[in-house]
């Protein structure tokens, strides 16, 4: 078991969006599902937790109820060796969602991404200041990142 594992509070869609993570990413699976019992804020049998893998990595997902949400100030970040990952994902996370600046995402569930490629950390740190700056301004320009465009600039 690994010592720190995400904890994501939704409404009442951690199941949904579980199963939602769980169909994208390789390594990944559904693990236990707890209930509320009698006496809940909610209808004894509907979905309290979810604990999950995505690509071997535990998260854990509860339904709070609707005065829990999520912050830009915290996301998933995804590193992505191809264009055909990152447009998978993106497509696929971005659905009844929001598209956002740089590789930046919202889920349905609010829950905000980061769809990137591995080589970005190089690209944007690049020997060459002239170069890691071209990377950077093109990057500011995207919405969904273009390694190929990244690695032109």
């Amino acid at each position: 078991m690994q010592k720190i594992t995400t904890f994501l509070t939704f409404n009442n869609q951690a199941e949904e969006a579980a199963t939602l993570y769980t169909s994208l990413f390789k390594n990944s699976k559904i693990g236990r599902i707890s209930h509320y019992g009698e006496g809940a804020p909610v209808p004894a049998g509907s979905v309290m937790s979810v604990t999950f893998q995505l690509d071997g990595q535990e998260f854990m997902a509860l339904n709070g109820g609707p005065h829990f949400k999520f912050s830009d100030g915290i996301s998933l970040f995804v590193n992505c060796e191809t264009q055909e990952e990152i447009d998978t994902y993106w497509e696929k996370l971005s659905e009844g969602g929001e598209k956002g600046p740089c590789g930046w995402l919202k889920d349905k569930f609010g829950v905000s991404w980061q769809i990137v490629p591995s080589e970005l950390g190089s690209l944007l740190s690049n020997k060459d200041p002239e170069k890691a700056k071209r990377a950077m301004a093109a990057m500011m320009k995207m919405s969904k990142l273009d390694i190929k465009a990244l690695e032109e600039a």
